[in-house]
């Protein structure tokens, strides 16, 4: 895909769920269902995958562990499969440490016909702003790169306006996941962005699991009078968006018309706001600072039958104290959140 046509895709707005790890009791990668997932998000509409990220467990890079290659290589190769005749999905690969390993990272991303690296710098944590620009500009020079603004409860760090501003004058820059879980912050991107005057080239994707509709819905104006200038999140890279992606999909569709109608049932979908941001908290695990988030999405999973259970890589990462509970309340409360029947209705053909 040319960049000028992945620039247009992300600017028409994608779902981009983050991708788990199916793993079977002995915690090593289950192909089978690691494949049906990948199924499952293109058959319920997903239009872009975003793999190797922290739903992925950043764990499969250990030398130890060789998951990789594996797991970006099958996520590729599947999503190349004719199903259902659709567009294949912009491939997003998560692209991790140091120079040299975000440059083996990129190249093997490249090589397997990924569209765009998501750039992590948790592993320069201490680097000043300048070697923090370099080392994006450095993996842009081999594959698109689609910027990232990670929450520090995660590992991230507090990236300041001046630091987006220099990063938005990397020329191959394409979109930036804004994921800080906080307001102001989320801002300092948008502001970044305008004043780059690329707004009309490089999209933003919500990442804030905790405000999903409210920012797909809002217009974003900087600026005044005739100097004013609107931006909008065009669609989002979630790791929310890895469940129930069949509601993902028409959440998106139905802000997108929302906007196309000049904000014409508004209302109604800021009634949902609450809702998934209710069941976020419960599946992300925010009680306990995020530590069981992806025991979380893999309990819904399993509980689809997608998974065969919550494994993850690390034997101590499980559900929190009272998590289990919490999932149970929130899925009562919010059946229209869920796609459980477009699950069981296909579920053997993406384990076949």
């Amino acid at each position: 895909m040319s960049i000028r046509d992945l620039r247009q895709r992300l600017l028409d707005g994608l779902v981009i769920p983050a991708h788990p790890l199916a793993l079977d009791a002995q915690r090593r990668l289950d192909e089978r269902r690691q494949a049906a997932l990948t199924r499952y998000y293109r058959a319920a509409g997903a239009t872009g995958l975003a793999v190797g990220v922290h739903t992925t467990q950043f764990a499969i890079r250990d030398p130890t562990v060789g998951l990789f290659e594996p797991v970006l290589a099958l996520a590729a190769s599947v999503s190349r499969e004719a199903l259902l005749d659709l567009t294949p999905p912009v491939l997003v690969a998560g692209i991790c440490g140091d120079a040299e390993q975000a440059r083996r990272e990129a190249l093997l991303a490249r090589q397997l016909g990924y569209d765009a690296g998501l750039v992590s710098l948790a592993a320069l944590r201490e680097a000043p702003r300048d070697r923090l620009v370099a080392h994006c500009r450095a993996v842009a020079d081999i594959i698109p790169v689609f910027g990232f603004y990670l929450q520090p409860a995660v590992g991230g760090q507090v990236l300041d306006y001046a630091f987006w501003r220099a990063f938005l004058d990397i020329e191959q820059v394409v979109a930036i996941k804004v994921a800080p879980f906080n307001r102001y912050h989320t801002l300092d991107v948008v502001r970044a962005l305008v004043d780059s005057k690329r707004h009309g080239e490089v999209a933003l994707y919500t990442g804030n699991d905790d405000n999903i509709i409210v920012d797909l819905l809002a217009e974003l104006r900087v600026g005044t009078g005739e100097s004013a200038v609107s931006v909008q999140f065009a669609g989002g890279l979630l790791g929310q968006w890895a469940v129930w992606t069949g509601g993902a999909v028409k959440l998106l569709q139905a802000i997108k018309a929302c906007r196309a109608q000049q904000g014409s049932g508004a209302y109604q979908l800021l009634a949902q706001a609450a809702a998934l941001t209710d069941a976020n908290g419960a599946l992300f695990d925010a009680a306990h600072d995020f530590s069981g988030c992806i025991a979380g999405l893999h309990e819904i999973l399993r509980r689809q039958g997608l998974l065969a259970g919550r494994w993850c890589l690390d034997p101590s990462e499980d559900l929190s104290p009272g998590q289990r509970e919490e999932i149970d309340r929130v899925c009562r409360a919010y059946p229209h959140l869920q796609d459980d029947d477009f699950v069981a209705a296909h579920l053997a053909e993406w384990l076949r």
